[in-house]
């Protein structure tokens, strides 16, 4: 298997550090998304990554599909096995992954829009969206033990992004938050490794 990435998304990185986690042997292809190769196109109509590629078998998009394929490929490792801790694993991921689109929004108005038509109001709304979900998460923090689920590495990619691309800007007054992946770190060691990165 092998999965389409970017070194900067961070919904790749999530796949990439559960796959990891998971000791599933998945072979990582750098992706340029702006000139996309016929292998995404072919993979994923939307030419969005990350796309699991398999051997003679559908490939799997997006990152929550692919998170939910590796969970059934480790027999049920990834996610808790009781329906009430599964609910609130998957909740957490939705929240992060909901935070990261709205950051994700805020990147491409700044980056794609002449400046002299960037919709401040847009950038302004999508931020609201970040701090409250960054606040509750400040208050709200997952327990995190030696068992990881998919919403620990959906926030930490969340973190590591935000340290990439809105350093200084979202962690004076969290410090529950800004220091977690300090925890994190003690049970999945490779997360500097593969945290979003430039």
């Amino acid at each position: 298997m092998k999965l389409l990435y970017s070194p900067a998304s961070p919904y790749s990185a999530k796949c990439r550090m559960a796959a990891r986690h998971l000791n599933i042997a998945i072979e990582d292809v750098l992706t340029d998304t702006n000139t996309p190769p016929a292998e995404l196109l072919d993979s994923n109509p939307l030419g969005k990554i990350p796309v699991l590629i398999r051997d003679g078998e559908q490939p799997v998009y997006d990152s929550v599909a692919i998170m939910q394929f590796l969970d059934r490929q480790s027999g049920g490792r990834l996610y808790p096995t009781d329906a009430d801790e599964r609910t609130q694993a998957e909740v957490l991921e939705a929240l992060c992954d909901g935070i990261t689109d709205c950051l994700l929004a805020i990147m491409y108005e700044r980056r794609f829009r002449p400046a002299e038509i960037v919709y401040q109001p847009w950038i302004d709304k999508q931020w609201d969206k970040v701090v409250r979900g960054l606040d509750f998460l400040e208050n709200n923090l997952p327990q995190t033990g030696d068992r990881l689920h998919g919403g620990h590495f959906s926030l930490a990619a969340l973190i590591g992004y935000l340290d990439l691309r809105f350093a200084g800007q979202w962690a004076d007054g969290r410090p529950n938050l800004s220091g977690w992946t300090d925890t994190f770190s003690t049970v999945f060691v490779d997360y500097e490794s593969m945290k979003s990165a430039a």
